[in-house]
């Protein structure tokens, strides 16, 4: 069956979230990169915590909680205005450099997003990224109040989209998201950004870890759920020579 759908993962898929790495470190000199791998960690457990608890809010507030909760945790005080500053990075990350030009040679296909993300920080991003040309919908978990990785999240594609998720071929650099589309029944390319061999070589480098490889080998290796990617690529430019020849 030819792939008529290709959907991406937004943050830390198509958008670099350690890009907020320059606003964190401008307010507190010194603290940038704890400040930016603490806020993603937290961020990522609220979703799930709230998932589970059954008492959802959307991801701007999980997000402003999980940075009040990471600048409370490092002790660093904060003004109304700082804070801000450091919000609004998120409706401009910077898109991976390999974004665009993959999107575009994809255009046969229907493009879209599934996120996490509110509809309104997701439609800003987009906006400001250029990425609303091109892209066929914008698909929030929001339509259920509920987050990746349950199931009735990744349902929405099919309803959007109105694309079986046999046809799908769902792209993400998140392990715990590959994980889910794949149990959900979705064909999954996972982006392996970061290997174990630079991990290694990395915990060898230095006697103390520092924050960013630690985040690394939390965040950016394949989990043990029992379920595995179909396609392990490096990069979005691989995407479009697979998605040619992908058939399931």
């Amino acid at each position: 069956m030819i792939i008529k759908a290709v959907v991406f993962d937004a943050y830390g898929t198509l958008y670099d979230i350690q890009s907020v790495a320059d606003v964190t470190e401008d307010a507190f000199p010194g603290y940038g990169e704890i400040i930016t791998q603490v806020w993603r960690i937290k961020q990522l457990e609220y979703t799930w915590l709230r998932s589970l608890m059954q008492r959802y809010r959307d991801f701007s507030e999980v997000t402003r909680d999980s940075l009040i909760y990471t600048l409370d945790s490092l002790g660093l005080q904060h003004d109304d205005d700082t804070f801000a500053r450091i919000i609004d990075k998120y409706l401009h990350l910077d898109l991976y450099p390999d974004a665009l030009a993959t999107l575009s040679a994809m255009k046969d296909k229907k493009l879209a997003i599934l996120s996490n993300g509110s509809p309104d920080m997701l439609n800003a991003l987009v906006r400001n990224s250029g990425l609303d040309r091109m892209l066929d919908a914008v698909i929030s978990v929001d339509a259920r109040k509920i987050f990746k990785p349950s199931p009735e999240a990744y349902a929405l594609i099919e309803e959007v989209l109105h694309v079986r998720p046999a046809e799908v071929l769902f792209i993400s650099a998140n392990p715990w998201d590959a994980c889910g589309a794949k149990a959900f029944g979705l064909n999954v390319a996972w982006i392996e950004r970061v290997t174990p061999q630079a991990m290694a070589m990395a915990c060898l480098d230095s006697e103390t870890l520092p924050p960013l490889t630690m985040f690394k080998a939390l965040r950016t290796q394949m989990d043990e759920l029992g379920v595995t990617p179909d396609h392990r690529i490096h990069a979005l430019a691989e995407l479009p020579a697979l998605v040619s020849v992908q058939r399931s």
